[in-house]
């Protein structure tokens, strides 16, 4: 992808046009990103710092993104990192990996209000009963956390997964009875790709969960040519019209890949920005919804971060240590 340093505000413009959004990128919208960009530029240099970014982001953050991914690449580039500062340009949990990860780094948010209805949607405490419970029926249960989950969640389970290694991860476990949380549609997802029983928590992406069977029918009918790219939070009827069930950072390799030229994108809709932008001379449609919370993140609070290097996220020592523990399990069993 094209950066900030080789764009001018213009070149800036006509590339963020490409998204179909003029009353937000207009020129001097633009000219302001680009001073924003610029500025948050010199200091990343100054603090030593990085932005990572998830595909579901605003745009013209992906212009100051010194990587942009998924969930699953996002937690490995947070171990190799060479700086003093991360600036995590995504949801609190995320951040807090981050943090889990490096503990020795300083981990910034932009905005503290960036949470997740999946990840609200379970308490370490209720866990843990739910768990104690269910080993009285199936003593070899273990717990496979979606990464969308608190840090507290995270010291209380066996290991960590992501939507990309979720059936990967599952299969790998010596068990046959496993507690699968928070996501019910990729718990779901998971049970239809593996023999062990899967439990599922009654929990989901508000966003994933809005995306009704009936609306991507009407696309696809309208659009029969078109491959239909699925994320495993939708609904399980969703699931199904798929031509390819893949994480976010799947679906852009996919697109890169494949020998069609237009695809109908079913997810958040950042996925389709971060699609078209890459991959100018495809069609995306996009059969999606919106993150209020990934969107709560903005440039401007991303220069706010860096320069009053806030909002810190900071973790009790034992409850780093036990979501550590998960995610490095999930990094060797992915």
């Amino acid at each position: 992808m094209q950066t900030v340093t080789e764009k001018s505000a213009a070149q800036l413009h006509d590339y963020l046009a490409r998204l179909d959004a003029p009353q937000t990128y207009s020129d001097e919208s633009c000219r302001q990103f680009a001073d924003i960009i610029h500025r948050i530029r010199v200091l990343k240099a100054q603090r030593n710092a990085v932005v990572l970014a998830h595909n579901y982001q605003r745009p013209e953050i992906f212009e100051v993104a010194d990587f942009v991914g998924d969930s699953l690449e996002l937690a490995r580039q947070a171990t190799t990192v060479d700086a003093d500062v991360i600036v995590f340009c995504g949801v609190h949990f995320m951040a807090e990996t981050a943090k889990v990860l490096n503990p020795v780094k300083k981990v910034l948010i932009p905005d503290l209000r960036a949470g997740c209805s999946l990840a609200e949607s379970v308490t370490a405490d209720a866990l843990v009963e739910r768990r104690d419970a269910l080993r009285k029926t199936y003593p070899d249960l273990q717990i496979v956390a979606y990464v969308n989950t608190t840090a507290d969640v995270k010291a209380v389970v066996d290991v960590c997964c992501t939507s990309s290694n979720a059936v990967k991860v599952v299969n790998a476990l010596p068990t046959q009875n496993i507690l699968f949380v928070p996501d019910e549609h990729l718990g779901a997802y998971v049970q239809s790709q593996t023999s062990k029983n899967v439990i599922s928590w009654n929990g989901n992406c508000y966003v994933h969960h809005q995306i009704t069977a009936e609306n991507i029918a009407r696309v696809k009918e309208a659009l029969p040519h078109a491959k239909i790219l699925v994320h495993p939070e939708c609904r399980a009827d969703v699931v199904a019209l798929a031509d390819a069930v893949l994480s976010t950072s799947g679906m852009v390799t996919y697109a890169k890949k494949s020998d069609a030229e237009e695809f109908v994108v079913v997810t958040e809709c950042g996925l389709s920005d971060r699609l078209l932008l890459e991959v100018p001379e495809k069609k995306f449609y996009k059969a999606c919804k919106l993150c209020q919370y990934m969107k709560m993140i903005t440039l401007e609070g991303t220069l706010v971060a860096l320069e009053q290097m806030k909002f810190q996220v900071d973790l009790d020592e034992d409850v780093r240590v036990g979501a550590e523990r998960s995610l490095r399990r999930m990094l060797e069993l992915s």
